[in-house]
């Protein structure tokens, strides 16, 4: 047994020997009073039996209150759960650098001594909420008594001590505050148990640290930053008592919204302070005509707002703190969260940098029929302040507008409130409020962007939007979007897992796969086919649709699907049709960076870890999570071959922005994805130390870029992946001349000025070149994953042989 314990079970015999004193004295007296009352109760007037039979009741009740008394003893907070309080501190989320990211603080709360609290808040306290503390244990009978009077001549008063309400404030719901008397049967005995561990200083300190004052105020010190401006240590006589005085109520004596209540308040505190000695008529009378001065600001959070990879670690730790018995506003645990302070700062400027130029474009090429042409964000953000962003995609997408109305709130609760449903469409058209708010929710690009070491699995940066304050949809968790052509790596990876060889040769040429219930899956590339041979590997450097659904067909769904399961995509459903090649089932942009890191780890799989350590207030690791064992999800040689195709991507395929924009140098691979109408754009790039990806476009897929040059991953999720990696290498935050397995360091690449006045024809991007080295030139058009197309069942040909006999499924 421990000394805390043995100090409880001390505590705990020294009330009940109390209870017991009394009630054994009561008892006796009782048992005497009874037996005398029944020697001569015969011989008395009716309204002396009356009177005997009274305090014989009255003894039972006595009684059975102190047995019931003694019952809850064990049942209030003990020693050690007052020690736990009394020393609570919220827990903290740091970087892996030791920044702090976040808190669990039940408000915001800064402890101080008492000491460094104005003795006029003392003063005030004391004089209006318990003038005999130094005298009491705790309870104050004295109080109770004249507040029991008080109440049944229809005055009701308290008669709780300080330490009571201190009680109730350490244990809220062990408590309560329900007006019954089981409730104060265990303030009263909690209260005693305080009295008995603790001085009143301590006392007094702890209660002026735990009390709220609104506004997520919490404890003496943030109430005087709040409402005054200032340290609790330098309250005048006004202003402790202006703040002792909500403690009455603090919503009804708020001297923000009710100041004529809360002066009121403020000068019956000075009343009493008065009355107990504090200060003269004199200056009491001077005191109460002085008006309500406040310095009111709200206080921000200074352990760092929230962002979304803090959002997605509190709902992980709320789960692991349940199931480990911890409790994270009070025991002030340390967590270690994986995230690197610099490498997100990084992310989040060049999230705001390039997410807030593509914007520029968006806005530009909608505001009017005919668009720029320009592959530089400068001309779009010069021309940005001189348009109406969107105003031409309104006019020509009128429909689609009045659907976006029909689908808002406003519109849905109008109908239902009985509003005709014309009625309601052209009520909420012709509010220009609603209308702006519903264009610009519509219009405005998102993004999101995520960084993982592939050693570790370890989660480096997060930026879940543009913006948490104004977005809290996660883009990098919660939203799942088409990947588009950064899905076919899987497809490849399979094929290599299967024993085909890169150089192994396809035809590119338009074919149609049988889907069953009449349908056939056609998928076309956007630069169109030359029919010549092409290789496996070529197929992927240049995304070519053709090559993928053919490898695909050789390779077998189950196979794809087992793998991309293997690799990373867990949550998500991967839907087991043909398209699934190009990248038509939805993922998380999380999935699809932890499935490359298993590329660049090759082929080991790491669950993404975002806490690496808990430790408890003393130092002591509770729980680690950095040492997890990878699983092989492809073989070495196969996770190899697959890193040196993907080289390609970003050396002479769509990839190439990396270099040449942003003159990243390294041993980098890679690879973009673009959807149907330019919905979606990603790009993810591999390093031997970091993996990081990007997602860009609208929440809703229905808006997406107008052209098919910024509407392109490599054109647009690229950009913020490049910043971000110049940013880290030229922070020394990644080795630069780290390779991988086989890589030599590349021919150094001169950033290239983002051409001002570059402007490009679509039509006339690979005039000149030939057919089958179109995808090379400088600018490559990506290809987009294709729908399913309807054909008759008898107008579908037999698929052509292939190089290699597709297996069995």
């Amino acid at each position: 047994m421990d000394q805390e314990e043995q100090q409880e079970r001390t505590q705990e015999r020294g009330i009940r020997r109390q209870a017991a004193t009394l009630l054994s004295g009561a008892g006796n007296k009782a048992q005497a009073g009874f037996r005398h009352a029944l020697g001569i109760l015969g011989g008395r007037p009716r309204w002396q039996q009356a009177v005997l039979v009274g305090l014989w009741a009255f003894a039972a009740l006595l009684i059975a209150l102190l047995i019931y008394l003694m019952i809850l003893i064990p049942l209030t907070p003990g020693i050690a759960d007052l020690k736990q309080v009394s020393s609570a501190r919220p827990s903290v989320m740091v970087s892996s650098d030791g920044k702090e990211l976040g808190s669990f603080e039940q408000g915001l709360q800064e402890r101080v001594k008492l000491s460094q609290v104005s003795p006029h808040v003392v003063t005030a306290l004391i004089s209006t909420e318990d003038h005999r503390f130094y005298d009491h244990h705790g309870v104050d009978f004295t109080r109770i008594a004249g507040a029991l009077v008080a109440s049944l001549k229809g005055d009701a008063q308290g008669g709780s001590t300080i330490t009571q309400q201190l009680a109730r404030n350490m244990f809220p719901e062990e408590i309560g505050r329900a007006r019954s008397i089981n409730r104060k049967l265990k303030e009263l005995i909690t209260a005693i148990k305080i009295e008995n561990t603790y001085s009143k200083t301590e006392i007094l300190e702890a209660y002026l640290n735990t009390v709220p004052f609104l506004y997520n105020a919490r404890g003496i010190e943030m109430a005087a930053r709040t409402y005054f401006g200032k340290p609790a240590a330098k309250l005048d006589v006004l202003e402790a008592a202006t703040l002792v005085g909500m403690l009455k109520g603090t919503y009804y004596y708020n001297p923000v919204t009710n100041p004529e209540r809360s002066l009121g308040r403020r000068n019956v505190v000075l009343g009493q302070m008065y009355k107990h000695g504090a200060f003269d008529e004199k200056r009491f009378k001077a005191l109460t005509k002085r008006p309500l001065r406040l310095r009111f600001e709200r206080q921000l959070d200074r352990s760092g707002r929230d962002n979304h990879f803090t959002a997605y670690v509190r709902k992980w730790l709320l789960e692991w703190a349940d199931e480990n018995d911890y409790d994270l506003q009070l025991d002030g645990l340390r967590i270690e969260t994986t995230l690197d302070a610099d490498l997100q700062a990084a992310a989040l400027r060049a999230v705001e940098r390039q997410a807030g130029a593509l914007q520029a474009v968006a806005d530009v090429e909608w505001a009017n029929p005919g668009l720029p042409n320009s592959s530089s964000t400068g001309t779009y953000t010069a021309i940005r302040p001189n348009i109406k962003p969107f105003d031409y995609y309104w006019l020509s997408h009128a429909a689609q507008l009045d659907a976006f109305v029909r689908e808002s709130d406003e519109y849905r609760r109008a109908v239902e409130g009985g509003e005709a449903p014309a009625a309601a469409l052209k009520r909420l058209k012709g509010d220009r409020t609603f209308m702006r708010e519903l264009k610009e929710s519509k219009s405005r690009l998102e993004a999101g962007f995520v960084a993982m070491d592939p050693a570790t699995g370890e989660v480096k940066a997060w930026v879940g939007s543009r913006d948490f304050a104004r977005d809290q949809y996660d883009h990098v968790a919660q939203a799942a979007r088409q990947p588009g052509s950064t899905f076919k790596p899987i497809v490849y990876g399979a094929a290599l897992e299967s024993g085909i060889p890169p150089e192994q040769t396809y035809v590119d040429t338009v074919m149609e796969f049988r889907m069953g219930n009449g349908k056939v899956w056609r998928p076309t590339d956007m630069s169109g086919t030359s029919g010549r041979q092409i290789t496996m590997r070529e197929g992927l450097v240049h995304s070519k649709n053709t090559i993928t659904a053919q490898v695909m067909q050789d390779v077998g769904l189950p196979s794809v699907i087992k793998l991309a399961k293997s690799m990373g995509i867990r949550q998500s459903k991967l839907d087991s049709v043909p398209s699934l090649a190009l990248g038509t089932s939805p993922v998380t942009l999380l999935e699809m960076v932890n499935t490359y890191s298993t590329i660049a780890a090759q082929g080991e799989y790491r669950k993404p870890v975002f806490v690496r350590r808990i430790l408890d207030r003393d130092g002591k690791v509770l729980a680690d999570f950095a040492t997890v064992a990878p699983e092989r999800a492809m073989s070495q040689e196969a996770s190899a071959t697959l890193i040196d195709i993907l080289r390609g991507v970003v050396n002479r395929g769509t990839g190439t922005a990396v270099r040449y924009r942003f003159g990243i140098n390294g041993d980098v691979a890679g690879k973009t994805g673009t959807t149907q109408n330019n919905a979606d754009g990603w790009f993810i790039l591999m390093h031997p130390n970091l993996v990081a990806g990007a997602w860009v476009g609208f929440n809703d897929n229905r808006v997406t870029m107008r052209s098919n040059y910024w509407g392109q991953g490599g054109h647009n999720a690229i950009l913020l992946v490049g910043d971000f990696f110049k940013t880290a290498l030229d922070d020394d935050k990644i080795d630069r001349d780290a390779l991988f397995p086989g890589g030599r360091k590349p021919e150094p690449v001169h950033r290239r000025a983002e051409p001002e006045e570059e402007f490009i024809d679509e039509d006339e991007l690979n005039e000149g070149v030939p057919a089958d080295e179109a995808v090379e030139v400088t600018a490559p058009v990506e290809d987009e994953a294709v729908e399913v197309e309807t054909v008759p069942e008898e107008e579908i040909p037999p698929p052509p042989p292939t190089p290699v006999p597709a297996p069995e499924y």
